[in-house]
């Protein structure tokens, strides 16, 4: 287990996110939104704990076959987008209070997801320094 890992800064916003999208899956689910609502938020929960748990179990170098950061990076901007659309459309129609409070949650949880996104660009470089192959002249 990386101790470690919750006091950083992308393991805090990690838990963070893991928390605001339980608490938008909560108002989503008790206000009987539209299924599309609550699935939204449900599946950032599980995908998010998911990426909690292999970043702090240390499974990422275990399972080698894929950039773990970059697929991050792409669950993040994903669910931003998804985030943007659903959780706008869910506080301009407020059907109820607790359709209203889980936008507003949601809202939250796609600022976090845009500073996680921002967290890990930071974390990897695409155009490190190069070695030569052949000797210079």
């Amino acid at each position: 287990v990386d101790s470690s890992f919750p006091r950083s800064p992308r393991g805090a916003v990690k838990i963070a996110r893991a928390l605001v999208a339980f608490v938008t899956f909560l108002c989503f689910a008790a206000s009987r939104s539209p299924g599309a609502f609550t699935a939204l938020a449900a599946m950032e929960v599980i995908i998010t704990g998911l990426f909690l748990l292999l970043y702090l179990l240390r499974l990422h170098p275990r399972l080698g076959g894929l950039l773990w950061p970059l697929a991050d990076i792409f669950n993040s901007v994903t669910a931003a987008l998804f985030l943007l659309i659903v959780c706008l459309f869910a506080v301009i129609t407020k059907t109820n209070n607790g359709t209203l409070a889980g936008g507003v949650f949601g809202l939250v949880l796609l600022v976090l997801c845009v500073v996680d996104t921002v967290l890990l660009f930071q974390k990897i470089s695409f155009g490190g320094p190069r070695e030569r192959s052949t000797p210079a002249k």
